[in-house]
């Protein structure tokens, strides 16, 4: 199985749409067996989902997270943990403690009416 973490400086990105690299972990038998920060070379909110397929993603745990990036993710059959913070590491030693992580209900309407950055009662953080 392969993981996704959006990062930035080691730690969950919270813009996932605005995601500049994943960490990407390989894990078997509940142990990390490799890991690798990947650039997204500018792909945006809809390329991320076929990046991420292209490099065998079956889950993503991210930060904040948009309607149409949930969508794009499931289309492509890819688990998503949203609503997650913290150091990129962190979380997946305790996603393999079978710890429970993240907020399904997370996602970012990522502008208002009045053109402001949204992200509903729980902020976006890096925007």
């Amino acid at each position: 199985m392969r993981i996704a973490i959006p990062t930035e400086d080691g730690k969950v990105f919270q813009h996932f749409g605005h995601s500049k690299e994943f960490t990407l972990y390989d894990i078997e038998n509940e142990t990390v067996q490799k890991k690798q920060v990947v650039a997204t070379n500018g792909a945006g909110h809809g390329a991320l989902a076929d990046f991420l397929t292209v490099h065998s993603v079956n889950m993503v745990i991210s930060g904040n997270i948009g309607g149409g990036a949930k969508t794009a993710l499931r289309e492509k059959n890819i688990e998503l943990i949203p609503g997650v913070t913290g150091e990129a590491d962190d979380i997946m030693v305790r996603y393999l403690s079978g710890e429970e992580l993240g907020n399904p209900d997370t996602e970012c309407s990522h502008h208002s009416h009045d053109g402001e950055h949204t992200c509903g009662n729980h902020g976006c953080g890096n925007h």
